[in-house]
């Protein structure tokens, strides 16, 4: 796992108000997100969790700054971890993980006809290399630009890159006993495509054929 600083997440409780108590399960796996080390370069922090979504939820927020000026940040989104007790059928399973990252690109770097394969290959290639095993992946890779006129028009055009995800992650091995899945390391690989998304070169030890995009300022916090 890459070297980092603990960071905690937020859960909630029952969604139906019935002020049940929290299942075991879903104490463990928030209780693994809280022990994830991520990058230094990357700053995790508590979100109101979703209550809609699943009877139980957490989320985070997560901003990737820039190396060389920690003002500067060059890509943002957040990881949502969701759990029904009963399961539901389009997870296959009682958890799911919905998340979102987002980063600027330059106009010319954004018009190549292979970034969203590239992009989306990030993600399943983060969460092969933490070994944090998945099934039912489904999310969408979009590229928006703006331009300014009139009083605006000194600003230079802009396109920002938004990769909207969710699977469902499955324990390493599914015949043990109380098995889950190992959400550290879902959380860790869900960071590593945010810091590919900001152009951070591959910390020592990482394979080194990945592909990053150039360095730049990130959106605006979420």
């Amino acid at each position: 796992m890459a070297a980092g600083r603990p960071r905690m997440t937020e859960g909630s409780g029952s969604s139906d108000g019935g002020g049940g108590d929290t299942p075991p399960p879903f104490q463990r796996a928030t209780a693994a997100l809280n022990a994830a080390r991520t990058r230094p370069e990357v700053q995790l922090s508590a979100l109101p969790a979703p209550k809609r979504l699943a009877p139980f939820s957490c989320a985070v927020s997560a901003a990737v700054m820039d190396p060389a000026d920690d003002e500067a940040e060059l890509a943002d989104g957040r990881f949502v971890l969701l759990h029904d007790p009963s399961g539901q059928e389009s997870w296959h399973s009682t958890f799911r993980v919905v998340t979102l990252a987002r980063t600027e690109l330059e106009p010319e770097i954004a018009g190549d006809p292979l970034l969203p394969e590239v992009t989306w290959s990030w993600l399943t290639g983060a969460l092969e290399a933490q070994s944090a095993a998945y099934s039912d992946s489904s999310g969408t890779v979009t590229r928006s630009g703006s331009s300014y006129f009139g009083g605006l028009e000194e600003r230079p055009p802009q396109t920002e890159l938004e990769i909207r995800a969710s699977w469902t992650p499955r324990p390493d091995d599914p015949a043990a006993p109380d098995a889950l899945p190992d959400m550290a390391a879902h959380l860790i690989a869900w960071t590593e495509l945010l810091c590919q998304c900001a152009g951070l070169p591959p910390e020592a030890g990482e394979g080194s054929s990945v592909v990053s995009l150039p360095k730049r300022r990130g959106p605006q916090p979420l």
